[in-house]
């Protein structure tokens, strides 16, 4: 197949205070060796995507002339994209498509579907290297293997990190997400304990759907009871939040401490001498996280993003788990989309509201090719 000599391609430019998307046309090259171009035709659209695409943007200021989606950056945040001003950039963490051409050594990809993670995906042709491909069987689709990076695996990369820490079982916030769902197939394929938080019973009954064991209500006035109790039972002693803000990180950790006092009362009067962490992955609250004095002493809070996790855990293990993901892709790392949009919805007011209220159970996915 002859590739194009131009591609449209999602554009988000900060400049002068203000926020820009818009559909920009930019070259397509030739695949040197070790390189294949993909022609995309499906792109989500994660909450990881969302700091590039909007920046600190007032979206009630979101405005549209047909071809261009502004918004105003509060004077208050402009430090905070300051190094990206007046720099046009491209979106898009991950996607899928089908390879249409290829260089030396990727001839034998033509015409395969295949995942990719790179960034710009939110184009219509991407040429990336052989190493950022993951390739599909035959009967997967474009739509069906788009997410297959950033929740499959960091629901992989949080197991793994319990298990590399020492921990014997887990706790995850926010756990009805599409992430969620798929660390819950994960733990119970894999025999792990997990502990979900969620907020209320529309999002307890999707997981318990899925056999999920500890699902745990955070807006029960029994909350922390019922949280303590579960910890004693599973003996989980770290956490993975995406909630980030407020008072969540610090219950869980007094949660964990109290189950461990529970289970072994201390000698002294420094609480158990066992290491309890929270990892802050996400920031559905922006507000600052705030701790109790009830946690003990042996306790951590960190942050965790899946590409130091993969950095960190070496290329042996990252074969293993892109292998798994591979293979289970319809299956435990099956992603559902509530909307499929094209290049130019995506940032449309209307659509924009839509897809960045991260709201469970509802996932875009943008087609390129629409």
């Amino acid at each position: 197949m002859t590739i194009p000599a131009k591609a449209r391609e999602l554009r988000s430019l900060i400049t002068d205070g203000k926020l820009e998307l818009s559909i920009q046309d930019v070259d397509v090259s030739a695949p040197g060796a070790g390189e294949v171009v993909v022609r995309i035709e499906a792109a989500p659209i994660n909450p990881s995507d969302q700091p590039l695409l909007l920046g600190p943007a007032d979206l009630s200021t979101l405005a549209s002339d047909g071809g261009t989606t502004t918004a105003a950056i509060p004077e208050a945040m402009a430090s905070m994209v300051a190094a990206r001003n007046g720099k046009s950039l491209a979106a898009g963490n991950e996607g899928a498509g089908i390879v249409v051409a290829a260089g030396d050594g990727a001839e034998h990809l033509i015409g395969k579907t295949v995942a990719v993670l790179g960034g710009a995906m939110y184009t219509q042709y991407r040429k990336v290297p052989l190493s950022a491909l993951l390739e599909y069987g035959e009967g997967v689709t474009p739509a069906q293997g788009a997410s297959a990076f950033v929740n499959p695996l960091t629901a992989l990369g949080m197991v793994e990190t319990m298990k590399m820490e020492g921990h014997t079982a887990l706790v995850h916030t926010a756990a009805a997400s599409n992430l969620g769902q798929m660390l819950n197939k994960v733990c119970i394929a894999d025999g792990v304990d997990l502990v979900n938080i969620v907020r209320n019973d529309e999002q307890a009954k999707i997981l318990t759907d899925i056999g999920a064991k500890y699902v745990v209500d955070s807006s029960s006035p029994d909350f922390r009871a019922h949280l303590t109790d579960v910890l004693f039972e599973t003996g989980a002693t770290i956490a993975f939040d995406a909630v980030g803000g407020g008072p969540l990180a610090g219950h869980i950790l007094g949660a964990m401490e109290a189950a461990l006092v529970k289970k072994t009362p201390p000698a002294g009067g420094y609480g158990s001498p066992v290491h309890k962490q929270v990892y802050i992955y996400g920031r559905l609250d922006l507000s600052p996280t705030t701790l109790a004095p009830n946690m003990g002493f042996a306790w951590g809070v960190g942050g965790f993003l899946l590409t130091p996790f993969l950095m960190k855990a070496g290329p042996e293990v990252i074969a293993r788990l892109r292998k798994r993901v591979a293979d289970e892709i319809l299956t435990t790392f099956a992603s559902g989309y509530t909307s499929e949009i094209s290049l130019d919805q995506a940032i449309q007011p209307d659509t924009i509201r839509g897809w960045q209220r991260k709201a469970t159970g509802e996932k875009y996915l943008i087609n390129p090719t629409l």
